[in-house]
């Protein structure tokens, strides 16, 4: 049972938009992403997602408002709730969710990670 360290584990991280898994639990994993830019609208229709900004923040879009993330928060988007992340600047985020969970949701598209790589 090793700890992790964050940091080093983002220091792996290559790709925006690209999730990579750090460790599994429960049938979960927590993933590791680092993002800028506007990512699509989409949904999951059967898993909820935690996002955690480990650094820098983010805006949450949904269809009718949007909420900032700043370092050190968290967010819980429900099953089924159309939302969209949009950084403008580099953020680090630690997502939460099933390991069912595709990272586009009810969309696929060049965007669809299908095969998550490990960190």
């Amino acid at each position: 049972m090793p700890k992790v360290n964050i940091a080093e584990k983002f220091s792996k991280v290559t790709e925006y938009w690209k999730p990579y898994i750090a460790a599994e639990l429960n049938g979960q994993h927590v993933k590791l992403d680092k993002i800028k830019g506007e990512f699509i609208f989409h949904h999951h229709d059967h898993e909820d997602e935690l996002f955690l900004v480990v650094k820098g923040r983010f805006r949450m879009e949904f269809l009718d408002h949007h909420e900032w993330i700043e370092e050190g928060e968290f967010i819980v988007v429900p099953r089924g709730v159309e939302h969209k992340p949009v950084a403008d600047e580099e953020c680090w985020f630690l997502l939460f969710e099933p390991a069912s969970t595709l990272n586009t949701g009810n969309i696929v598209n060049e965007r669809t990670v299908k095969e998550l790589e490990r960190v």
